[in-house]
């Protein structure tokens, strides 16, 4: 079963909107698991406090690598063998490729940053990987998080009704997804493009391959350079 153990200071925004829809009802179903962990656990002195000012100046504060490292280490075993990622918007891109990756695993731990980031001293002696989910910053890595694990429930088999869904969209074999339409026939003018009424499922394929391929060209056409050829 995937398992999800999150590292958060805000273990009550969770499961947040991974509780409902296609991953709540996965959940339910004991399909995946979520556990959450609160970092100021570890906290130190009175107040449990895990941040500090960063080393050199500057504004922001900074998680602390002792705080952070006391509460992955009691929160794990060691032998845990889950990737280990922390939510940062300098982390390598959250991929199709990646989630499909995961969800065929044990699970993930994710650690949800907050501030100005972590101590970089424990995200090498914990081993965690830094992950981004776009080029844009956050409050914290708690939303990051959860686009992360929604990405990789749908994919678990069981969670989507058909097996078909998660491979013919966006992203997988390095196109953008196909338009889609349905009912009625004629809306506002426009109409369904005869083609796909026609019952010709070869043309149909062919059709929706041409215009992920026009409209990946338009939109995306970083991806083509990377695609498999």
């Amino acid at each position: 079963m995937f398992r999800a153990t999150l590292f958060t200071l805000y273990p009550d925004m969770f499961p947040g909107p991974l509780g409902a829809s296609l991953s709540g009802d996965a959940l339910a179903r004991g399909l995946w698991s979520l556990e959450t962990i609160n970092i100021r656990e570890h906290g130190v002195g009175r107040h449990r406090a895990v941040d500090d000012t960063p080393a050199g100046g500057g504004p922001g504060m900074v998680i602390r690598a002792d705080v952070l490292a006391a509460s992955l280490d009691a929160g794990l075993p060691a032998d845990d063998p889950r990737p280990r990622l922390l939510m940062s918007p300098r982390g390598k891109p959250l991929t199709q490729a990646r989630a499909r990756e995961w969800s065929a695993g044990p699970g993930v731990v994710v650690v949800c940053g907050r501030f100005e980031g972590v101590d970089e001293r424990v995200i090498g002696a914990r081993g965690l990987e830094e992950i981004s989910i776009g080029d844009y910053v956050l409050s914290g890595g708690e939303i990051a998080a959860i686009v992360l694990l929604d990405a990789c429930v749908r994919l678990i088999p069981g969670v989507m009704g058909k097996t078909e869904s998660g491979a013919d969209e966006s992203f997988e074999g390095g196109l953008l997804e196909y338009p889609h339409y349905t009912r009625p026939r004629d809306w506002e003018g426009r109409a369904i493009p005869d083609v796909l009424l026609s019952g010709d499922h070869a043309r149909i394929a062919r059709w929706r391959r041409e215009q992920a391929e026009a409209i990946t060209r338009e939109r995306r056409p970083d991806l083509l350079k990377t695609r498999p050829s």
